[in-house]
Order: structure tokens, then sequence, then C-alpha cells
């Protein structure tokens, strides 16, 4: 997808550090039972309260309503450019639109989940401004 096709809406995108990380991550989540697909097992985990941040991919027009609940209930998402590769890494042979890292106590992905939700933030945040001296 170049940047002419990118839908202006979807933000934050990953950035290259963050899309080299993500699909190993969501992949081990999978594994280890913490991970839920699709966009309304995402919106089930953000309403109970044990998600960690949202994974996901265009057509936005389907999950934009969304994005409203995700930012209310302060759980960090991200945008990536494929539903194809995210719903390879979620380990099915579908595309998958959205997925949900989920809260496990005493989780060994804790390092690689709390790495990847201050790389959203990080993302997320908008530039500071020029100060302008008077």
């Amino acid at each position: 997808m170049t940047e002419a096709e990118v839908n202006p809406k979807a933000y934050p995108w990953a950035d290259a550090q963050l899309t080299k990380k993500l699909p190993d991550l969501v992949q081990q989540s999978c594994n280890y039972k913490q991970l839920r697909k699709g966009a309304n097992e995402a919106t089930e985990t953000l309403n109970r309260g044990i998600s960690e941040f949202i994974v996901m991919a265009e057509p936005l027009e389907i999950i934009l309503h969304l994005l409203w609940l995700y930012e209310d209930k302060n759980v960090p998402y991200v945008f990536v450019r494929s539903k194809q590769a995210l719903g390879r890494a979620c380990g099915v042979s579908r595309p998958v639109i959205a997925c949900s890292v989920t809260i496990k106590e005493g989780s060994q992905l804790k390092p690689q989940i709390q790495f990847v939700q201050q790389s959203i933030e990080r993302q997320s945040r908008p530039a500071p401004a020029a100060q302008v001296s008077l």
C-alpha cells in the first residue's frame, strides 16, 4: 500500500521497528492464549477491561466507530498495512481486521507487551509545537 492509498483517518500507523515486532508478538500471544481475533472479540476485551493493546488493519470503514471506544477506554491501538499478514500472525488462514492482546497475570510476554505499548504511545502523541518567542 503506497502513501497515497493510506487512509488519513487511520492513525497511528506502525513504524518500521513496530512492523517487525508486532507479528512475532501477536503470534506468541496466540500461543500463550492471550489473543482475541476479530473486531467483535477485540471490542469485547475492551468492554471487559482485559485488553493490553489493539492491532487493526484496513478497511477502516468497518472499525471506524470503534476508535472512539478504544480512546475512551484508554487502550493503545495501532494500524498495520495488511489484514492478510495480520491474519497469518494470528494463526488463521483468513484476513483479520482487528485483534486484541489480552492481560494475563504472570505472562512471560509482559516486557514485550510493555515495549509495544510504549512505542504506540510515542507514535500517537502529537509532535510538540514550535515555541514562539515574543
